[in-house]
């Protein structure tokens, strides 16, 4: 999942807002100890929510789908999961999305003194463009991407081909949006309530595969 999704997971309280923002940002586990216990418990979070995400066996064959250039399928999806979420904004929450994006962005604002480097650069950009609350328009997945791509030590040009195959089979990459993410909030709260629970991906991959 993307930042829209990490951070609305993560809704309960700022604190976990930044831990699941910061989860890109803070590497290894000697990492976690400069930060206090809400945010590193949702640094920790974060992790798990990825790795249940790139084990469901639906986002995995969404992955094998883009063939030989499914190693950077991971990243595009992310982006699209995320204008899944955005798109159909008041089917998940009641709260608007540009008050909550808003209220990333303040999160963000407030903390600023204590933000990794490469997420202290991004974070003006992100409320100044409104990245997240622009997930809800289609086109922005594409211009996510390739700026994503522009940031890419090599192989950019392989992110961006994924834009194309995307496109042709976006009716079965919404389809694996469908059949891992509500399991996925199921899972969340599970951690939430017990963080020693073990819930993995599971479920079925979307008809037609």
């Amino acid at each position: 999942m993307n930042y829209l999704a990490h951070a609305w997971l993560a809704r309960q309280s700022d604190d976990a807002i930044l831990g699941a923002l910061l989860g890109d940002f803070v590497l290894g586990q000697s990492a976690l100890d400069d930060w206090p216990a809400p945010v590193r418990a949702e640094i920790v979070r974060h992790r798990r929510i990825d790795r249940y995400t790139d084990t469901h066996p639906a986002v995995a064959d969404a992955r094998a789908r883009f063939g030989p250039l499914r190693r950077y399928a991971g990243i595009v999806l992310d982006v699209y999961f995320d204008h899944c979420l955005a798109r159909d904004w008041a089917r998940w929450d009641a709260t608007p999305l540009d008050a909550f994006t808003g209220r990333i962005y303040r999160v963000l604002d407030e903390r600023r003194g204590v933000l990794p480097p490469r997420l202290a650069a991004l974070a003006p950009r992100m409320a100044a463009q409104d990245w997240l609350g622009a997930y809800a328009r289609r086109e922005s997945v594409d211009a996510t991407v390739r700026g994503i791509a522009t940031r890419l030590s090599r192989n950019g040009e392989k992110l961006v081909a994924c834009l194309a195959m995307l496109r042709a089979d976006e009716a079965h990459m919404q389809a694996t949006f469908e059949a891992f993410f509500p399991g996925l909030l199921q899972a969340a709260a599970a951690w939430r309530a017990d963080p020693d629970a073990t819930f993995s991906g599971s479920g079925t991959a979307p008809a037609g595969c």
